[in-house]
């Protein structure tokens, strides 16, 4: 018996819909100012048109069309179209406010994880040494470097620069920043901290946030150093002190359930700000909502969609 070959013929994909069988309005409103929350955009999704826009990050042109290769938020700066993704490693500017682990103790400096590409830096020299006075670090100040930050030690810090290979270049001198205490650190992706006149926020229920735009987030018991400022007074002692306070039950359940919220917002990709916060923790007081209970299905679900109308 003959074997007859057939050649296979590679079938063609179908072809991906275009936004000119239904006009202009299939296109995102990128010049509406007016328009509420941010704009998603899906893998290979048309977002505008090749001649109006110019393409950025996470997308590509296509038959005339600025499409995008990523899912994430659409950004726009003048006519330049870009897509921010969803889940990505924290991109820092000079200015922010980020919670970061110290890393490794190095000759002058101290490495630190800011969730960035590379590990960040802080300089001796940008750094509040005991007595406050602003001054040349010497070479005793080296030998103590342990005493202010050791491997394993959570702090506040502010970007101030970044250095020839791209990494931070971190300073800690305000009473604002420094070491962590007396508190739990939570994970979000960093897209969800939203821009805030001041990521430090004490809530009604003597709770600190610390939203750092870098997705770590402190929640820990409040405390009085935020509230002042300059120079005078500061205590080396509580500033780099490694104990923590004592702290009671009642505190201990709000930090808790701030925690467990704040996870339930990050899990549905909720912006975080002080309000959606502030909000959600009202709700689970009103309901008397257990603190455990909150990662429920049925009452983080209740949780999310009671948010908006409050």
């Amino acid at each position: 018996m003959a074997i007859v070959s057939f050649a296979s013929f590679p079938v063609p994909p179908p072809a991906r819909e275009t936004p000119e069988d239904d006009g202009e309005d299939a296109y995102m409103d990128l010049d509406d100012p007016t328009s509420s929350g941010a704009k998603l955009a899906a893998p290979g999704e048309a977002i505008t048109s090749a001649q109006a826009f110019m393409r950025g990050h996470g997308t590509y042109i296509d038959k005339e069309e600025v499409v995008a290769t990523v899912a994430g938020t659409v950004e726009r700066v003048n006519k330049l179209v870009t897509v921010r993704p969803l889940r990505t490693r924290y991109s820092p500017e000079v200015g922010d406010l980020v919670v970061g682990r110290i890393t490794e103790v190095q000759p002058k400096r101290w490495k630190v994880d800011a969730n960035g590409r590379q590990d960040a830096v802080l300089m001796l020299s940008s750094v509040n040494l005991p007595g406050g006075v602003q001054r040349r670090k010497l070479e005793s100040d080296e030998l103590q470097m342990r005493t202010f930050f050791e491997e394993g030690d959570l702090l506040v810090a502010e970007v101030q620069a970044f250095f020839q290979d791209g990494a931070m270049s971190l300073h800690t001198r305000s009473l604002k920043y420094g070491k962590l205490r007396n508190g739990m650190l939570v994970t979000v992706p960093p897209i969800l901290v939203r821009r805030l006149k001041s990521h430090f926020v004490a809530l009604p229920s003597g709770v600190d946030l610390v939203l750092g735009l870098n997705g770590y987030i402190w929640i820990s018991k409040h405390v009085k150093e935020f509230e002042q400022e300059g120079e005078e007074g500061f205590d080396a002692e509580a500033v780099y002190s490694n104990k923590n306070d004592d702290i009671d039950d009642a505190t201990r359940t709000a930090i808790a359930r701030v925690a467990n919220i704040i996870r339930v917002l990050s899990a549905h990709s909720l912006p975080l700000t002080d309000t959606v916060v502030l909000d959600a923790y009202e709700w689970a007081v009103e309901q008397n909502v257990e603190v455990k209970d909150i990662l429920r299905d049925d009452m983080s679900e209740a949780l999310v969609t009671a948010i908006p109308y409050r």
